[in-house]
């Protein structure tokens, strides 16, 4: 099997390599799985991609034996993702894994028949789907809330562990800004009391992401909070030695960053995420219709804290807050 990815350069026009595929038999199950901005090779070392093959076993499905996998990556271009999304449609695979509601938008607007599974915040709010019970279409998946309940409950948290922000800034893409879920974190930060300004990234890098942190310094930002995008994870390791360095508290999306020394994450068990949307693949290749099954609601969130995190900030963490925490990591 031979994976694929994205490849684009600026100025110059985007190239897929091709692999062989004439000698695959005909009765293995083809899916595409995308992520915008993984390495493609990491597609399956990360943990909860892990737990997603891992089920896919446990429900009968053997990559290289009735299942061939094709990884792409959008390499964290926003501006390309509709190219990528139409090149892998014209590929025609069985099943498209768009690993986050943005790039699962542009794979609605390439296709309207291969099915597409996904896991993103609310689906409704950024245009997937008209309802999580009758979702209609070609899309089902996973909706994490991440919506003003749980934005206000990161900075609750954030506010918690640091005493009182008095000017946070908000950590994402200027699309993440402009959508719903932009509306949604400064309304949550103005309910909790903080100023909050967006830093925003114009694309996923890491030229990018040490520009942003130039600008928060100059914005004299005494907190930060991370949005929920996917493109964060990859850069995970940067991101959290970038807000080392500014010596300022985090809250994060995701666990994964807490594990490599960031502060606080309040999120969803991704595991647990990543097995649900393994067997939603094995129903639709199983033939079942995604316009049929419901938007799986993930309702479950785990907080986790790194106390040694804590302690090189200074901080003195609430022993009701590390009382509450799922894990303490020392």
């Amino acid at each position: 099997m031979k994976r694929r990815e994205f490849i684009a350069g600026i100025g110059a026009a985007a190239a897929w390599p091709i692999g062989a595929r004439a000698q695959q038999p005909t009765k293995l199950k083809r899916i595409a799985m995308v992520h915008p901005s993984s390495k493609v090779d990491d597609l399956t070392i990360n943990g909860r991609y892990k737990a997603f093959f891992q089920e896919l076993i446990h429900l009968g499905w053997v990559e290289g034996k009735n299942l061939t996998v094709e990884r792409y990556s959008g390499e964290g271009r926003t501006d390309l993702y509709p190219e990528l999304a139409r090149h892998v449609v014209s590929s025609n695979p069985d099943l498209i894994f768009a690993i986050a509601g943005p790039l699962a938008l542009s794979f609605k607007a390439a296709t309207t028949a291969i099915p597409i599974v996904t896991v993103t915040a609310d689906p409704i709010a950024i245009g997937l789907v008209p309802s999580i019970a009758h979702p209609g279409g070609n899309v089902a998946g996973i909706a994490v809330d991440g919506g003003l309940e749980i934005l206000g409950k990161r900075i609750g948290l954030l506010i918690e562990a640091a005493s009182t922000p008095s000017n946070a800034g908000y950590l994402a893409s200027r699309g993440n800004w402009e959508r719903p879920i932009g509306a949604a974190a400064r309304e949550a930060a103005k309910r909790a009391g903080i100023s909050m300004k967006g830093e925003l990234l114009a694309s996923f890098n890491d030229d990018e992401y040490r520009r942003v942190f130039g600008a928060l310094k100059q914005d004299r930002v005494d907190a930060i909070i991370v949005s929920e995008e996917s493109e964060h994870i990859t850069y995970r390791e940067l991101l959290v030695e970038l807000v080392a360095n500014s010596s300022v508290p985090a809250v994060y999306p995701y666990r994964e960053f807490v594990e490599v020394g960031g502060l606080i994450s309040y999120s969803i068990d991704l595991a647990a995420a990543y097995r649900r949307l393994a067997n939603l693949v094995d129903e639709i290749l199983k033939g079942a219709n995604p316009a049929d099954i419901p938007f799986y609601q993930q309702t479950k969130f785990e907080l986790i804290i790194n106390l040694e995190t804590a302690k090189t900030l200074g901080l003195e963490l609430p022993a009701m807050l590390l009382g509450r925490a799922d894990e303490v990591i020392e």
